[in-house]
């Protein structure tokens, strides 16, 4: 400790302390006045007693008794002055502990606040190129899908008339859907788009989402889990990080059935806790992200109704292992789908 900070009075409640300067407290300025008090009347009660004014025995009986009577106040006088300082100096002490932990405190919050604006901008960063690169693959998939052009768009070409039907009696109606246009989507197709593109780089998944995109009932389903991954990344969940307990086929292929309750809870395999916690107060307290949970819910539902007849058990077991299932099945225990 530095000699300056020695002999510096600490200040408790407002009051100074009571230590003097050269180590003596005002405690023992008063103990030391009450004990020479007390001495002094018991010297005057003695002479008063000598000068035959009061006759005292010298038995030792009479001389123990004297004893106790001068050296027990003075005694109890000591005894008093050091519970005083004691108590004195537990309080300097607790205050200083006080002052450290605050200053410990404070410390520990600017450094959480500088590390927070440490992190901030990479999450920020993250967070746009993720939306930028979302950006390019909706570009992307529009381009390949022939709905927007990359460059300016040319002058439509005139068109021919339509060449009247064969069968006049059913005319063609302009009103075909994508959905009518396409052919149905493949098991591995499916499965890989519910998994998303792997990198950049990847052109197989791009083809797959491509054609899930153009797809009326898994397009729904993409465009919700997509809603869903974003807003669960802003939590810093993703679903690469989860590794649910696998669940077997025919527990799938009953929740597809419309069972409900105890024999399909193995479908809620997600047993990370720091991600179940941010994604139940997400959930209470984001309407916006409960929304497009229970949305995402709803397609994921209504799609597996309809994939299951047609998956093999090896198709339900690549279907758990997709980004969009593991969505699923952290949503589905927060929500308590699977009882």
């Amino acid at each position: 400790m530095p000699q300056d900070e020695r002999h510096t009075p600490l200040k408790i409640g407002g009051l100074p302390s009571m230590r003097g300067p050269d180590g003596i407290g005002t405690t023992d300025i008063v103990a030391l006045a009450l004990s020479l008090i007390w001495l002094a009347l018991a010297g005057i009660f003695f002479a008063y007693a000598r000068s035959g004014r009061l006759e005292l025995g010298l038995d030792p009986l009479s001389f123990i008794l004297v004893l106790l009577a001068l050296v027990m106040p003075v005694a109890l006088i000591w005894v008093a002055a050091s519970a005083a300082k004691s108590a004195r100096i537990m309080r300097e002490e607790s205050a200083r502990l006080q002052a450290a932990i605050d200053a410990m405190r404070q410390t520990y919050i600017q450094q959480q606040q500088g590390a927070g604006m440490a992190v901030r901008p990479t999450v920020e960063k993250r967070l746009e190129e993720l939306a930028e690169a979302q950006r390019r693959t909706e570009q992307a998939i529009a381009n390949a899908a022939g709905l927007q052009p990359e460059g300016p768009a040319p002058m439509p070409a005139p068109q021919a008339p339509p060449t009247p039907a064969a069968d006049a009696d059913q005319p063609t109606l302009a009103l075909d859907t994508p959905q009518d246009l396409h052919p149905p989507l493949e098991p591995a197709e499916f499965l890989r788009a519910l998994n998303f593109p792997e990198t950049a780089e990847d052109r197989e998944g791009f083809r797959a989402l491509r054609r899930a995109l153009e797809d009326r009932t898994t397009g729904k389903l993409v465009r919700a889990a997509q809603d869903v991954l974003t807003l669960l990344s802003q939590d810093g969940i993703y679903m690469d990080d989860l590794t649910p307990d696998r669940a077997r086929p025919e527990i799938w292929r009953r929740f597809a059935g419309g069972e409900r309750g105890p024999v399909i809870a193995a479908l809620g395999g997600v047993r990370d806790r720091s991600s179940l916690a941010l994604t139940a107060g997400r959930m209470k307290q984001d309407p916006i992200f409960r929304d497009a949970a229970h949305h995402f819910l709803r397609q994921f539902d209504r799609v597996l109704t309809e994939f299951e007849p047609v998956a093999t058990d090896q198709d339900l077991s690549d279907l758990a292992d997709t980004r969009t299932a593991r969505a699923f099945m952290l949503l589905g225990r927060v929500t308590g789908m699977f009882g």
